[in-house]
């Protein structure tokens, strides 16, 4: 099966303008099974509270029963349930969770649209594709700052886009390349289906709802259209110094030499925008003085600096006084973390130490995986410090006559977590 798929991405990179018209065939039980073996299969349940476990006890039967409804048309998307995860304080993010069989054939379409995409999509996108990760976009950004003759950011993020996406907007870009009325039934049926919240079904006209396998390849199918290709063939074509836009997802930042083409910038992609039913979140919008010649005119005065991805990036100079961005983590996503571990021990305060020792060191881990990059190295020190302070906080909260000294802590063989040095990008364990 990933044999067709590669026939069907050189078919897509060769002609650009080659519609699809049969693919729906692929989606055969076989086709599902080795989909399931890709997919995480530790998610919650659906609006029929059937788990990962039990439906992959019967997988085959599973399989060819979604199969055989697919191909004939009969195939109706279930509703998703509706969950609100929390954002920022006071603010949360509202998820659809579809059951257990409607993700397998989401994730399921989604590879097929994947291996036609991918020959269009341009490299500035990073976003929610294979083989690329937000890593890869502050590299980019951080190149392109340093070695470029950038003088000008400007940053944005589009408001609420995955609950703004239109739909008839969406259904004539598919159209272009997709051209199978099998898998626009199936997408069709995905976008009009309702939320569950409380008893209650919810539809509605627009939006897509973030939690299931296809919504973030419809995204980038639909910004693909609106500013990838209008970014290339437009705005970069009348700009007087060259421009780069580098995007992941619904959060972008343009990088332009020049302060006029930057403010026309900041003009049109609200035109363009508001053209297809979106808008800029003016709270998280700037254009601002960056790199190279804004920090040297700075003469010694603080240089703005902007947030991308979860990393400040700041003017500065490196080890041997060269030029350099350096990238740290928000005092959000510090903070962030900063709450979930006092949450955690607050939570567990009865438990045994070694079952702490066990779960500080699983989230300090993934805090290490995504933050660790050179220049933010230090920042991860002294939040390896202070996770290990509460720690130490909450052992002696246990009893008001306690005798968990820094000496004897350090003695204990389940006192160890994962840190890393602030000059080294090695994971290294406490003694």
């Amino acid at each position: 099966m990933t044999t067709k798929l590669v026939g069907i991405a050189t078919k897509a990179k060769k002609d650009r303008k080659l519609q699809f018209t049969s693919v729906a065939h692929l989606l055969t039980p076989e086709f599902l099974w080795e989909t399931w073996q890709q997919m995480n299969r530790k998610g919650s349940s659906g609006i029929d509270e059937v788990t990962p476990r039990e439906f992959e006890r019967e997988l085959w039967q599973h399989c060819q029963d979604l199969s055989a409804r697919i191909l004939s048309g009969r195939y109706k998307a279930p509703p998703v349930r509706r969950v609100e995860i929390p954002k920022s304080p006071g603010k949360t993010r509202t998820l659809g969770v579809p059951t257990v069989s409607d993700r397998l054939v989401q994730r399921s379409v989604a590879r097929i649209l994947e291996a036609i995409y991918e020959a269009d999509f341009l490299d500035f996108s990073y976003g929610f594709r294979p083989g690329r990760n937000p890593h890869q976009a502050l590299g980019d950004l951080r190149q392109q700052v340093v070695t470029g003759k950038v003088n000008y950011v400007f940053e944005t993020d589009i408001r609420a886009f995955f609950d703004r996406l239109d739909h008839a907007w969406l259904q004539r870009m598919l159209r272009l390349r997709v051209g199978d009325p099998r898998i626009l039934h199936l997408i069709h049926g995905w976008l009009k289906t309702g939320a569950l919240a409380d008893g209650v079904l919810v539809r509605r006209d627009e939006g897509s709802p973030q939690g299931g396998p296809i919504s973030p390849i419809l995204a980038n199918i639909y910004l693909h259209y609106v500013l990838d290709l209008w970014f290339e063939h437009r705005v970069q074509k009348l700009c007087r110094k060259p421009a780069r836009m580098i995007r992941f997802a619904d959060d972008l930042v343009a990088l332009f030499g020049s302060h006029q083409d930057a403010t026309l910038f900041r003009s049109a992609i609200a035109t363009r925008l508001n053209d297809f039913g979106l808008e800029m979140a003016l709270d998280k919008t700037r254009l601002l003085a960056f790199g190279r010649f804004a920090h040297d005119r700075a003469d010694g005065r603080k240089v703005e600096t902007f947030d991308f991805l979860g990393f400040t990036h700041v003017n500065g100079r490196d080890r041997k006084g060269r030029y350099s961005v350096l990238q740290l983590p928000t005092v959000k996503a510090l903070r962030k973390f900063r709450e979930a571990v006092k949450i955690y021990l607050r939570r567990s305060l009865h438990i045994s130490p070694h079952l702490h020792q066990r779960q500080l060191s699983a989230m300090l881990r993934g805090f290490y995986q995504y933050f660790n990059l050179p220049s933010a190295r230090h920042k991860l020190f002294l939040m390896s410090c202070e996770v290990n302070k509460m720690w130490v906080k909450t052992l002696r909260r246990r009893s008001q006559r306690h005798r968990l000294s820094w000496a004897y802590l350090l003695t204990r063989s389940w006192f160890r977590l994962p840190w890393l040095t602030s000059d080294s990008s090695q994971l290294r364990l406490q003694l």
